[in-house]
């Protein structure tokens, strides 16, 4: 038995499809209030079988504070692909944010490690990698540099990462992987999902960028990196960088909509004073902290090399990611009543 926490996201959704493909029985993470049947649609986009393979997945509820709660639901299973996590820059979210991604982490290994659980996989972040090698990129052997300040998500990232590596040291069977931006399909306008409804409602954008990959490339990925038993080590999982203005252009164009205008530093310095002077009164002002400022002002280069060559893996291009999952929300745009 499979056992997948944030199943109902847009990546854990795509891996217990992955493992499901591959005959494996998969007990899936949900929340009380989880819209299964977005879920059950959003399979209609990643195979032609959706029903008969959602059928096979058994749902459960669990409460990630109780650990008997967690006991019970891992009776009998052997692998965890932990994808479960709060996403979000909006300070407001900040204590949910450590509650989910550490103490989540935290109660989750320690219960692993008093069960039958032979293999574990935590999916982590690029957000948690800032020191760069001779090259100027980022990869595998950089570090958390706690010297920089970081957002509320790059740092419980970190921390969450950082229990899964005590678990490792003591010899539990970990591999850590780092996506970028995910792009996927489903759960709009909710944590990796916001992609296009974001570039879609705003007019405007910035001038770094970041690096994206296919949710269907991760998920293969985290599976195939658990079957040849790739532990003790962490992998970073992106296909290329892009800048905003590149993905605004082609998202925008698509949608008919016309060119975003980019917002320099200078006018985001500005919504940053204006946070510190009237973000108790306007809470969309929040958002604009120097944190958040200085990550879309930039973009560092990243190296997937090592995911390459571990697996000989060849990504999805970005445009073509984006065109799939565009076509994906555009339609669903049109099935709304």
């Amino acid at each position: 038995m499979v056992f997948v926490t944030g199943a109902t996201g847009i990546l854990g959704r795509v891996v217990v499809l992955e493992l499901l493909k591959k005959g494996k029985n998969v007990r899936a993470v949900k929340r009380p209030a989880s819209n299964l049947n977005e879920v059950r649609h959003s399979y209609t986009y990643y195979t032609e079988d959706p029903d008969g393979f959602f059928n096979q997945i058994e749902w459960i509820d669990v409460d990630f504070d109780d650990i008997y709660s967690l006991r019970d639901a891992l009776e009998g299973v052997e692998e965890v692909y932990h994808c479960a996590a709060k996403v979000s820059f909006h300070p407001k979210d900040e204590k949910e944010m450590y509650h989910t991604n550490i103490r989540g982490t935290e109660n989750l290994l320690y219960t692993c490690e008093g069960s039958g659980v032979k293999k574990f996989l935590q999916v982590s972040s690029i957000a948690v990698l800032d020191t760069v090698n001779e090259q100027g990129e980022i990869d595998e052997d950089s570090s958390f540099n706690p010297k920089l300040e970081h957002s509320a998500y790059a740092l419980s990232k970190h921390l969450s990462e950082m229990e899964a590596w005590r678990a490792s040291a003591e010899g539990m069977n970990i591999v850590i992987i780092n996506p970028g931006m995910i792009i996927g399909s489903g759960n709009w306008g909710k944590s990796s999902g916001d992609i296009f409804p974001t570039f879609e409602k705003n007019s405007f954008t910035f001038s770094g960028g970041s690096s994206y990959v296919d949710v269907r490339d991760v998920a293969r990925i985290a599976v195939e990196l658990m079957e040849k038993n790739c532990f003790g080590e962490r992998f970073i999982i992106v296909a290329e960088g892009r800048r905003y203005t590149e993905l605004a252009k082609q998202i925008r164009s698509k949608l008919g909509l016309k060119e975003a205008k980019v917002l320099s530093e200078f006018q985001l310095n500005v919504g940053r004073w204006a946070n510190i002077l009237f973000g108790w009164l306007i809470p969309k002002l929040r958002m604009i902290t120097k944190t958040n400022i200085e990550a879309i002002s930039s973009l560092h280069v990243i190296s997937n090399q090592k995911i390459k060559e571990t697996l000989d893996y060849q990504f999805t291009p970005v445009s073509e990611s984006i065109d799939f999952h565009l076509n994906n929300y555009m339609n669903d745009k049109k099935m709304k009543p």
